[in-house]
This record gives C-alpha cells, structure tokens and sequence, in this order.
C-alpha cells in the first residue's frame, strides 16, 4: 500500500486547523475585572464564531480523508476545498470582529482577546497552505 506524503501545503493545512481550534477554546472578548467589576467574557462559540472552529475542524478531516479511502483518490482532497473553507473562516471572523466593534471595540484588544488573535494566525497560516497547495504540481 502507498500512502503520498503531506507536502509543504497540507502540512501547513494541518498546523493552521490546530492553531485554529486552539484559538477557538481561549477567549474571544473580555470585559470587567477592574474597579470590582467581574470580568465577562467568551470565545468562538458564540454568533458567527462557531463556524472558524468548524473550518479547523474540516480541515483537519479533510486532510485525513485520503488517509482513510485507502488507495484510491478522493476527488474532494484539492486546493479549491481548502479555499472554500478558508474563505468561510474569514468571512466569519469578520462578522465577529464587526460586532465587536460596533458593540464593544476594547474587548478585542489583544490583551483580552488572545483566542480571536490566535484564530487570526490560524486563517493566515491555512491561507498560505492553501497558496502552496494552489502552486503544487497536479498528482495523479
């Protein structure tokens, strides 16, 4: 049996899903916890949130699908798949961010917010995978 090695572009795939399902747990936005007030605050499962924690996790099955078919390909393991998934991370962290900002824009400060940053460099690092992967000799 032949398994085909990751290449440059899947394995930056997969280490930008775990920066992004890492950034997903930490919070997201913080307010409070000065002058006695209890801080509040919260991380991606909330609003559009929910959806960069599911790009991670569908790039990461996405990436182990060849893995599980066997020998034969899979059809859906190419750079368009992964440019779907990265345009909906964006799109939705940017919902996010907006709401952030037109609620409470000094939640997001990074201070307060190393989850949202995190999940930034996360859909960054996918975004120059998916580059890779676009520049990568076609596989037969």
């Amino acid at each position: 049996m032949h398994r085909r090695p990751l290449g440059r572009g899947r394995t930056l795939a997969a280490a930008g899903a775990v920066i992004l399902l890492i950034g997903s747990i930490l919070p997201w936005w913080r307010l409070g916890g000065v002058d006695g007030i209890p801080p509040i605050g919260g991380n991606a499962f909330e609003a559009s949130g929910i959806v960069v924690f599911l790009v991670g996790a569908a790039t990461l099955a996405l990436l182990t699908l060849p893995y599980a078919a066997g020998d034969r390909p899979v059809g859906i393991d190419r750079w368009l798949a992964y440019l779907i998934l990265v345009v909906a991370g964006w799109l939705a962290l940017g919902l996010r961010v907006l709401d952030f900002v037109l609620d409470e824009p000094q939640a997001i400060f990074p201070d307060r917010a190393p989850g949202l940053w995190l999940s930034v460099v996360g859909l960054i690092v996918l975004s120059r995978a998916v580059y890779d992967m676009a520049h990568e000799p076609l596989r037969r």
